[in-house]
């Protein structure tokens, strides 16, 4: 277990650890499509400074506007990434330890749970290394598999599935088995298939066909 301030210093390292990578990065490489449908891996690294700086009330207001919250994050996150990379991860790194809200229960751990897939968004498509630190997985996902709406992916996606990890002793939830890597259940918690062909189990043909659909 990771308590409450082992998980905000967490997300402060791994922000940092984001704005290294992103200044590391040409033109062609913060142009790369990232696995959040419609955002280049420079968008990714904008939404996360958006999430800080705009935050809930920004967003909710938005979303009035457009009926639809979706659309209120992804329009502050393109028109953050308009910014010069340089001062997107300037931003990263001077509010890396920025405590937004997110919905309780355990919302101390949505924030964890954003960047650590943010963090695959952009390096599985780069074709750099994904290897997260397995108990902060952990924690990430005790708030991605929540059984209720307070969570930070459809409650639809994992209904009737059970996640077991194989690098660490945890599951989560009931059901059928899908099994494998704390890193690509995070993946596929998020909604994202990149890692699929690295689970295995019974219920992993029901949770590629709700992620793929």
């Amino acid at each position: 277990m990771v308590d409450r301030e082992g998980v905000f210093a967490a997300t402060a390292r791994e922000r940092c650890r984001i704005a290294d990578l992103i200044d590391s990065l040409d033109d062609a490489q913060l142009a790369t499509p990232s696995l959040c449908a419609g955002w280049a891996v420079k968008t990714v690294a904008a939404h996360l400074v958006s999430m800080m700086i705009d935050g809930p009330p920004t967003i909710g207001r938005l979303a009035v506007r457009y009926m639809n919250p979706d659309r209120a994050i992804d329009e502050l996150a393109r028109r953050r990434a308009r910014l010069p990379p340089a001062e997107i991860t300037a931003t990263l790194r001077r509010l890396a330890e920025h405590r937004y809200w997110s919905p309780p229960p355990g919302g101390f751990r949505g924030p964890l749970a954003d960047v650590l897939v943010h963090s695959g968004d952009i390096r599985i498509p780069l074709g750099l290394p994904f290897e997260p630190d397995p108990y902060l997985v952990v924690e990430a996902l005790d708030r991605l598999t929540l059984s209720t709406p307070t969570g930070l992916a459809p409650v639809s996606r994992l209904r009737g599935i059970c996640l077991r990890a194989t690098d660490v002793n945890r599951r989560w939830r009931k059901g059928e088995e899908v099994r494998g890597p704390t890193a690509a259940l995070l993946m596929a918690a998020g909604g994202r298939t990149a890692l699929l062909d690295a689970l295995d189990g019974p219920g992993l043909p029901l949770l590629r066909q709700r992620i793929s659909g």
